[in-house]
């Protein structure tokens, strides 16, 4: 299972995974967090999948929502889903989508990316980052390379070390408000919630 496996296989589970996915919305008091932040309500959500519960729920909180997702049966869900949302398909890596958003959201989406794609990443953040606009995303608790599973699936999954994530959130432009690796009331899920300041 290698990183350039991740769009096809969620583009042949998109139906099953939108069925299977966890919507009691755990990651409330984040995204909550998230939107305390961010200067407006502009939201990019990297990777948004089926928009369920995530994007969702920032829509009944009333964000203006552009989803971005690599999988055209994971985008076309989104959109039949959340027609009142933007749509894009696009992969994340080297995306420039020529506007800026008060925040930008890659949960459970970014650490699929390769260890050097996700370094590529800090820009694309940078890049589509209003005036103190909030960045959050979710990793794994240590560097490393793991395989998961999805709907029957091996998916691949890495993470950089949390001294090297902070280190190029700083070098963008980025200040960490919140670190939390395997937050036990968020499902174990490791959080970087940060705030653009250049």
């Amino acid at each position: 299972m290698k990183p350039e496996d991740i769009l096809p296989t969620y583009n042949e589970v998109a139906e099953t995974w939108d069925l299977q996915r966890n919507q009691a919305l755990f990651e409330r008091k984040w995204l909550d967090r998230m939107l305390n932040y961010a200067p407006g309500k502009n939201v990019l959500d990297l990777g948004c999948g089926a928009g369920r519960p995530i994007a969702s729920y920032l829509l009944d909180r009333r964000a203006t929502l552009t989803g971005l997702d690599g999988a055209p049966a994971m985008i076309a869900l989104f959109q039949t889903n959340l027609p009142q949302a933007r749509g894009i398909l696009a992969d994340m890596r080297g995306v420039d989508l020529g506007e800026t958003f008060d925040a930008i959201l890659a949960w459970n989406s970014f650490f699929h990316l390769s260890p050097d794609d996700q370094r590529a990443m800090f820009e694309v953040f940078a890049r589509h980052s209003a005036p103190g606009a909030a960045l959050m995303f979710t990793s794994g608790p240590k560097e490393g390379e793991e395989i998961g599973e999805v709907a029957g699936h091996s998916l691949y999954h890495s993470s950089l070390s949390p001294s090297e994530y902070e280190g190029l959130l700083n070098a963008y432009g980025f200040k960490v408000k919140h670190f939390r690796p395997e937050d036990p009331e968020c499902a174990g899920h490791t959080i970087w919630l940060a705030q653009f300041t250049s």
